[in-house]
């Protein structure tokens, strides 16, 4: 067997044995298969898929090239949560802080960028001081006492997933529904929690298109939870627009703090409230009406926010030195109408494009660039109204584009 052999058998369409994976993705893993070929086998996946065999196959193979978290020692049911990947999706903050202040047990193992799309460890970056690497001791200690940690994938725990998914970000190999559903489910069963929400988004700002991926990737990952004895929940969730106002790291990590204050009430208030109702009913056995009224409650009183603030003083960080860049460029409609839709892949890419992602593997993110939006879908706008602003790095020229072609309008005339 060659690896040549493993690409040209996936490239036209054939079956993959276990024997066949292991050798490929291993070798990649141990160094003995270059980049370049791997990402060739990469691209044959995305081309021709996977049967259900092959998926529960590879997983498996993620998941015992490293270490299995024993969270035995955690005090009640622990609850994961994951979403598969939009625009300005900041909703693990928010959600984790809130379960937490319920009571619910949240080990969170999160992941970087993916492409256009943010990552949660990049935005917790972006708070000075926090520490995203804890060692499984402190892990352990942190769910006992704070209720909620969320860590980076370690080097021990799905390590093979964690150079794929570097390798993926830059090749142009991140939408495949099999190698979604192989690196999110080997974090999950690895990383070791009873019980899993996935949010699986869907729309041209997520990383599935369309309805009928989304179902099936919800097929696909309770079926390799059912293997490894793992309750399963999903909630498929639409992406066409942007979630909240911010796209960006400090500024999602701003907005997260404003959502917990409850000085927001928009969608994506509403989708964090269904995600942490759903984790707080499957943990603790109450209806899910009563798990909204607990929801609601927690937000309203403080306590959710509360819960935030002692995640990010347990794990090191300094909220009060979140910085945004000083160079903004604002732009201003050149149409009038009602906003009936935005284009939240296009915003994504702008966001990569500003310097909030990565490009290659050895790009370093900028923290302070970024997005608001001062105009969403529903708006009335007039010719020079602000529509967003951009945060610019420090010292680089304004972008020329028209940006008004990132929404559709509909004439009130």
């Amino acid at each position: 067997m060659t690896i040549v052999d493993v690409i040209n058998k996936k490239r036209l369409g054939y079956e993959l044995t276990k024997e066949e994976l292991e050798y490929a993705f291993m070798g990649f893993y141990r160094e003995e298969i270059p980049d370049y070929q791997m990402s060739s086998l990469l691209m044959a996946i995305c081309l021709k898929g996977m049967n259900d065999r092959e998926i529960l196959d590879l997983t498996d193979i993620f998941i015992k090239s490293g270490e299995i978290l024993d969270l035995s020692k955690i005090d009640g049911i622990t609850v994961d949560k994951h979403s598969t990947g939009g625009v300005g999706d900041k909703t693990t903050l928010v959600i984790a802080s809130i379960a937490a202040s319920l009571g619910v047990k949240v080990p969170k193992m999160s992941g970087r960028g993916l492409g256009h799309t943010g990552g949660t460890i990049d935005k917790l970056e972006s708070i000075p001081g926090f520490r995203v690497n804890l060692t499984e001791e402190e892990f352990i200690n942190q769910l006992n006492t704070v209720g909620a940690a969320i860590i980076s994938q370690t080097k021990d725990l799905a390590p093979l997933d964690k150079k794929v998914y570097a390798l993926r970000d830059v090749t142009g190999t991140v939408e495949s529904i099999p190698l979604i559903a192989v690196s999110i489910m080997s974090k999950k069963i690895a990383s070791g929690a009873d019980k899993i929400v996935i949010d699986v988004k869907v729309g041209n700002g997520a990383l599935l298109k369309t309805e009928a991926d989304a179902i099936e990737i919800s097929r696909i990952m309770k079926i390799i939870g059912d293997k490894y004895n793992r309750d399963v929940e999903t909630m498929i969730t639409y992406m066409d627009i942007p979630l909240g106002i911010a796209i960006g790291n400090s500024l999602e990590i701003l907005e997260v703090i404003k959502i917990l204050k409850n000085e927001e009430n928009n969608y994506l208030v509403s989708l964090c409230k269904a995600l942490a109702s759903k984790m707080v009913e499957i943990s603790q056995g109450v209806s899910l009406e009563k798990a909204s009224m607990m929801v609601d409650e927690v937000l309203k009183n403080g306590k959710a926010y509360e819960k935030f603030l002692e995640i990010i003083k347990a794990q090191g960080g300094d909220i009060s030195q979140i910085k945004v860049s000083q160079n903004r460029q604002y732009v201003y409609s050149t149409k009038k109408g009602h906003i009936t839709g935005m284009n939240a892949y296009a915003f994504g890419k702008l966001s990569l494009d500003l310097g909030g992602g990565r490009v290659t593997k050895e790009d370093k993110i900028d923290n302070t660039v970024g997005i608001i939006l001062n105009k969403k879908v529903g708006d009335d706008v007039e010719v020079g109204d602000i529509l967003c602003t951009l945060y610019l790095k420090e010292g680089s020229q304004p972008i020329q584009s028209d940006l008004t072609n990132f929404y559709t309008f509909e004439d009130k005339r």
